[in-house]
């Protein structure tokens, strides 16, 4: 799967289900959750759509704003399975 396609999906879920805005223009290197647009809770639910979507378990102690702020540091984490 590429980079590509996983930036893609996630960027769609991320605004349609957790910001509710679909039409956010989500930058790559944006802070989700320190800027305030997605809070712990989404975070959780992003975990488990990673999961489900691309078969790919995030640890509860990786779920940090550390690294997984940015839609980038997600496209990075799923891409190394």
């Amino acid at each position: 799967m590429s980079p590509e396609h996983i930036r893609n999906t996630l960027r769609d879920f991320i605004t349609r289900e957790l910001i509710r805005d679909a039409g956010y223009p989500l930058r790559d290197d944006e802070g989700i959750i320190s800027n305030g647009l997605m809070d712990s809770f989404a975070l959780a639910e992003l975990a488990v759509f990673i999961e489900t979507e691309f078969n790919v378990y995030i640890p509860d102690p990786d779920l940090t704003v550390a690294k997984m702020d940015t839609l980038a540091q997600m496209v990075a984490r799923v891409a190394q399975r």
